[in-house]
Parts: C-alpha cells; structure tokens; sequence
C-alpha cells in the first residue's frame, strides 16, 4: 500500500505569522477585559492584601494614575477602589498596545471588622497603598501569666 505523498505549502507572500499572533493576542485580551455580564465596570489592576497585627493593608498597581482619577470607598468590609487611566495623547501612529487603559475597579471584603473611621490612603510611585485599622478589640493582647 503506497501512502499519499503531501506536498509542503508554499509560504503566502506577504503572511507575517508574528503580526498575526500579536492581532491574536489583542483580540484574546480584549475579551478577557470586556465583561461578559453587560455590565461594564472596566479591569482589575494587580493587588496584594496583607493582614498585620493592628490593619488591613491593600496595595495596588496604579502607575501613571493621577489622585484626581481613583475614587475608594468601604463599606462595612468590602472596600472597593475604582477609577480610570486616561489614554495619553499620542503625535505618532502607535504600532503597538498593551498598556491598559481606561476604567478599573478592585474590590475585596477584608476578613474581619474593620475601623472605617481609621482608614488612610496615599500614592507613591504607581502603588496605592489603603491601610484600614482592625477596631480595639480585634488588636492582639499579651497576656501575662500569674504566679
């Protein structure tokens, strides 16, 4: 039995696979950046949440994000920091994207009670930093041991 011989396809003149897969890439984070819901509140920028002794600390990757442009709020425990990067205004042809743009929004619901009158927020090299306090009696106590 003889197996059929396939021939190599000539290569398309003018095909660039890389310009192909960089369209790919594209249209693949738009989808993950539209949300599927309807509801458009935009893409959650990178953040870690730490629990120290007296506080919730939530940092966050906010670079080129001005003051003016990030609204945060708690409510009970869920604090929510939202806002938007604006598009810089360009002179040339951009080639190429992959800054994010736009509207954001991070939540997260803090584990515990939290002080909402002890929150403080402030913006240092594109990292916003909210710390919210633990109230009184969440603090940690040493107990001394009697004799």
């Amino acid at each position: 039995m003889t197996l059929p011989v396939r021939s190599r396809p000539r290569a398309v003149a003018g095909w660039d696979p890389f310009r192909e897969l960089d369209e790919l890439t594209q249209r693949v984070n738009s989808l993950w950046e539209a949300d599927l819901h309807g509801d458009l509140h935009g893409w959650a920028p990178l953040a870690d949440v730490e629990e120290t002794d007296d506080a919730y600390v939530v940092e966050i990757d906010l670079p080129g994000v001005k003051r003016e442009d990030i609204d945060i709020q708690l409510t009970d425990r869920q604090l929510t920091v939202s806002g938007e990067i604006k598009e810089k205004e360009r002179t040339g042809i951009l080639r190429r994207r992959t800054r994010r743009v736009g509207q954001f929004q991070y939540s997260v619901t803090l584990p515990a009670d939290v002080d909402a009158d002890e929150v403080t927020a402030h913006l240092d090299d594109g990292v916003l930093t909210v710390r919210v306090a633990k109230p009184e009696q969440a603090k940690p106590r040493r107990i001394e041991i009697s004799s």
